[in-house]
């Protein structure tokens, strides 16, 4: 099965339970990082939610600033358990983060959440991106890094790949959704990588800054 389709498929099985799951298996912090997201983007209008899930960012970010948000997924299960939360100021699509159904520069905003890993082709979902943003419009990504403190990264891994399967089982019934997770943060690119990445796609000066001692990374960058 390509990457794609189990990515697609995974999600739509969980998407009941994901929100709960994400709460108790981030401790809350999910919310954090969340809020530090948006407060990154900062007021901006129009703005696009990529790989959107269950509108959890998008709810965020109408809370903070208030403007309508636009939010894409290619999981109809996922936004279909957030239309029944979150509507307000919520426009969705149902689309690929690879092949985004906007003309260029159309946003002055886009953020993404744990949906960099997900693609296919990073840097193709990074190049539009970029694309769709106007000149002068800001880009943040959050996704999931892997910390370099010694004594708290051996933990954490512990905790990945042997208890978050198991809750995640419990949780949602699919552990091998959570199996995934693991999988997927392991075999993500360095910052480093990501941040070169940025750049060829056109990306002004990006930044990386680490989150809860670098268990989530914050990618800011600028069309110029």
């Amino acid at each position: 099965m390509d990457k794609e389709r189990f990515v697609r498929e995974g999600f739509g099985r969980i998407a009941r339970r994901y929100d709960l799951a994400n709460a108790l298996l981030s401790f809350g912090l999910d919310r954090l990082w969340r809020k530090r997201t948006v407060l990154a983007l900062g007021r901006r209008q129009p703005v696009l939610d990529l790989c959107a899930g269950t509108l959890a960012l998008s709810a965020e970010y109408r809370r903070r600033f208030g403007p309508v948000v636009y939010a894409l997924d290619f999981s109809l299960p996922m936004l279909r358990v957030g239309l029944r939360k979150r509507v307000d100021g919520i426009r969705v699509i149902c689309g690929n983060a690879l092949e985004l159904p906007f003309r260029d520069e159309t946003f002055w905003g886009v953020m993404m959440a744990f949906g960099l890993r997900n693609l296919v082709d990073i840097r193709k979902g990074l190049g539009e991106m970029y694309r769709v943003l106007k000149s002068g419009g800001k880009a943040v990504i959050l996704e999931f890094g892997m910390p370099k403190n010694p004594l708290f990264a051996p933990l954490y891994r512990l905790y990945l790949s042997r208890f978050l399967p198991a809750i995640g089982r419990l949780l949602t019934g699919d552990p091998v959704a959570y199996r995934y997770l693991y999988d997927s943060i392991m075999a993500f690119p360095s910052k480093e990588e990501v941040l070169r990445q940025m750049r060829k796609v056109g990306f002004c000066e990006p930044s990386a800054r680490d989150l809860t001692l670098g268990v989530c990374v914050l990618y800011e960058g600028w069309k110029p």
